[in-house]
This record gives structure tokens, C-alpha cells and sequence, in this order.
């Protein structure tokens, strides 16, 4: 009972930090772990996602008890590490494992969804989470996006799954991720096309992370009117084949 009454607390004292002023949305492709040295490390990563300093972060490339990165939850030993709630959906078997996506977050997450998406050279899905601001009474919902990698007309079809999937929410939607092309390719255009902003980075690339030359990682959101202070490329260029992204928001006093 104890345990619990603490764990609640220590929850209601993290919102209450995020409700200060600023809220942070990250994501990473982290390649289950493996740097752009072919060395798997978990505490590199756990440091990457700590320098964020994010109230929820979306992953791509997850393992869940894989062979190839030592039998482990990667989502659930990173969680720990960094003192947050999580969930996990699998994109399909692997390794004698699962492979998928992954969302970590300082608020409780109140709600899951997974969101199965048209395949193309591997299955596919979304992962969507909601949390809540309290202090603005205010639901968002985060989803962790790994789109194909190889076809563009196999993302534009994933892109209109989701948001056939996704459509109707009341609240601010963030889609953050893997989304595999660029600004200006068409699956991108849906998105703009359907009222949707993709944050600007300022031109910065995110892939690969030691030279990055494409800038197939972004942050994408729907009915989310507060103000922007900066979207931005992290300068990580070992712990994984990608770069980080984050975004930061002017919490509005009152209201959403």
C-alpha cells in the first residue's frame, strides 16, 4: 500500500513539473540499441533519451526479448532507467522476439492504441498513447511512427490508414517518429493536404547520424495551437543510425 501511495504521488509530482510552462515531445530511431559503431549499448542510449530531457518520447525500432540484443525489453529496461511509464506494440516476430515501437512517458499514460498499418517490405503499425495535462485539463494523444522504407506509395497508403484510424479525436494529436521520407514526398503531403503541420527543423538531417543526409524523422501535429519554441535535431552521432528529434511547446495558462 505504501508503494503505491508513492508511486501516485511521485506521478502527480511530474505532472505537475510539466505543467510548469514547457512541454517536451521526443523520438528516437533507436536500431535496438546498435550504434553506428555496430556496438550494442543500452546505457548509451538511456544517456541520449536522459539529454532530451522529454515529457514523452516515441521509439522506433524496438526489441522485446530478441536474441540480437541479449534476450531483453528494451522499452522496459530503458523505462527503468529513466523513471517512466511505457508501452510497447510489436510490428511482427523477430529473433525469437518481438520487433515494434515503443513510448515512454513522465505522465501516466492513460489510454493504448495500436493502430495496424497496410504492410510493404515488413509489416507495419502505429502506437498511439494519450496522456493529460492537468493543470489545463487538457488529453493529447503521441504516436510513435515507423513508416516502409522502401516505397513511397506503400507510405502514402500506411499514411491514410492512421488517419482513418486515428480521426475524430477532440484533442491535439503529435505523430513523431521514423516516417521514412522526406518533406516534400508525397506520404508527407497527405498529411499537409489533410490540415496537418510537420515542424520545421531548420533543414537539419537525421539520417545517418554520423553524416546525416536525409530528413526522414519528424514531428507532425493536428489541432495543437500551442506555441511552438523550437523543434530541433539532436547532434548524437554514434548511439544509433539516426538522430534524435525534439519539440518543445509554451504550455498556455488556463486553457487548451
Amino acid at each position: 500500500m505504501k508503494k503505491g501511495i508513492i508511486q501516485i504521488l511521485a506521478a502527480f509530482f511530474l505532472s505537475l513539473l510539466v505543467q510548469g510552462g514547457v512541454f517536451r515531445v521526443g523520438s528516437y530511431n533507436i536500431k535496438h540499441g546498435c550504434g553506428m559503431d555496430q556496438k550494442i549499448d543500452l546505457n548509451r542510449i538511456s544517456a541520449t533519451l536522459a539529454k532530451m530531457d522529454a515529457d514523452v518520447i516515441t521509439l522506433q525500432e524496438v526489441d522485446k526479448n530478441c536474441q540480437r540484443s541479449g534476450n531483453i525489453d528494451l522499452a522496459a529496461q530503458l523505462a527503468k532507467k529513466l523513471k517512466m511509464d511505457y508501452r510497447f506494440a510489436s510490428s511482427f516476430p523477430y529473433d525469437g522476439g518481438q520487433y515494434g515501437l515503443a513510448v515512454l512517458s513522465r505522465l501516466p499514460i492513460k489510454e493504448m492504441k495500436q493502430h495496424r498499418l497496410p504492410g510493404g517490405s515488413e509489416p507495419r503499425t502505429a502506437l498511439e498513447v494519450k496522456v493529460r495535462l492537468q493543470s489545463i485539463n487538457c488529453p493529447v494523444s503521441v504516436v510513435s511512427i515507423h513508416n516502409d522504407w522502401v516505397s513511397d506509395e506503400v507510405r502514402c497508403r500506411q499514411i491514410n490508414s492512421l488517419l482513418d484510424q486515428i480521426s475524430g479525436r477532440a484533442h491535439p494529436v503529435i505523430l513523431a517518429g521514423d516516417f521514412n521520407a522526406e518533406p516534400h514526398e508525397a506520404s508527407m503531403g497527405i498529411l499537409v493536404q489533410k490540415g496537418w503541420v510537420i515542424l520545421d527543423k531548420k533543414g537539419a538531417k537525421t539520417c545517418p547520424a554520423d553524416l546525416p543526409t536525409l530528413a526522414i524523422d519528424h514531428l507532425v501535429t493536428k489541432d495543437l495551437s500551442w506555441e511552438l519554441l523550437g523543434c530541433r535535431v539532436l547532434e548524437e552521432k554514434i548511439a544509433s543510425d539516426h538522430r534524435p528529434i525534439l519539440a518543445e511547446w509554451k504550455i498556455p495558462a488556463g486553457g487548451s
